[in-house]
């Protein structure tokens, strides 16, 4: 039959792309339910839903390598004066997480600080404090490495001898996140802390570095998440954009010593399977300084050893000024 010798007002073609047209409309809403049916609704007062959520956004729960970037700047604030930039930071981590047999993962990890000149982003070897007017040797932060246990309970925190085993210990509270929602789409993970302990380094040993006897530190991460994503089961890795900031005590190398006042980093941060966010300066350190930083643990070792711990056993006191 001629396609267009149909008698009743409608070729045969186009009776056929109307039939094509129903059934592609019948298969994308079936799709549509399936997604839906699919979907795992946001359960912020669930530990186990906690646990999960927390993985997917640390690493990938298939067990691959995600890599961390954080950028941003170091500020000095001194009472009496405006706080004022100092230099930049760049954050170079790889982070993975493994699920263990009763359900909680090892989250483990390799991280890196690197300080880059405010007005050109030249990465630092050497730094002029304004402060003081001396020229002193830039330090890096390289921790290798960083881990911790994600579990349905709260776990001791990351630091030497209190997570040894990469197992979580039983009991404790129930693992609850702060988490928000911010408009419809969009799902916030605030993550605070604040400290205060015994500094590593001793004053009477590194007078020049140490900021005294105790540190008192803060971190607030704001983890801003596509709440599409997060209730996607089928996303084992979820992205997310956030903010970073910490508030310590002056750097050891900048040999402030018990000096008053402090530095605030303030930074942007993203999680991502590839290196195209990172900027060339920063890929070539890694690769001259730190070439086994480019691929996250895969297995459970440590003791974990804080920024402090590692000047003190890889740095030497400075010179009386």
């Amino acid at each position: 039959m001629n396609d267009n010798s149909d008698s009743g007002g409608m070729t045969r073609r186009e009776a056929l792309g109307l039939a094509a047209v129903s059934l592609g409309a019948a298969v994308a809403g079936a799709s549509a339910k399936a997604a839906a049916s699919s979907r795992i609704p946001v359960r912020f007062d669930d530990p186990i839903w906690n646990r999960e959520a927390n993985a997917r956004l640390e690493a990938d729960t298939n067990g691959s390598q995600v890599y961390g970037r954080c950028s941003g700047v170091v500020c000095g604030v001194r009472p009496g004066e405006a706080v004022r930039t100092l230099f930049n930071f760049e954050v170079f981590s790889t982070i993975r997480v493994l699920r263990q047999s009763d359900g909680s993962y090892q989250r483990m990890t390799k991280e890196t600080i690197l300080y880059a000149d405010a007005k050109t982003g030249a990465m630092l070897d050497e730094w002029d404090n304004p402060y003081t007017g001396e020229r002193v040797k830039v330090v890096d932060v390289a921790n290798d490495p960083y881990n911790w246990v994600i579990a349905s309970t709260v776990q001791p925190p990351a630091m030497p001898g209190l997570v040894t085993t990469g197992q979580a210990v039983p009991g404790g509270k129930p693992y609850l996140l702060n988490w928000s929602e911010f408009g419809p789409d969009t799902i916030v993970l605030s993550v605070d802390g604040h400290a205060y302990y015994p500094n590593k380094l001793d004053p009477a040993k590194w007078p020049r570095e140490s900021a005294g006897s105790m540190i008192q530190s803060s971190e607030l991460f704001r983890y801003f998440v596509s709440r599409a994503d997060l209730e996607n089961p089928a996303k084992t890795h979820v992205p997310s954009n956030g903010n970073w900031v910490r508030v310590q005590p002056w750097l050891p190398w900048m040999l402030m010593g018990t000096a008053p006042g402090h530095v605030m980093y303030d930074g942007i941060f993203r999680r991502s399977r590839t290196l195209d966010y990172f900027p060339a300066p920063v890929l070539e350190r890694i690769r001259a300084r730190y070439p086994q930083f480019l691929t996250a643990p895969e297995k459970w070792y440590g003791p974990n050893y804080s920024s402090l711990e590692h000047y003190a056993r890889e740095q030497t006191p400075a010179p009386p000024k």
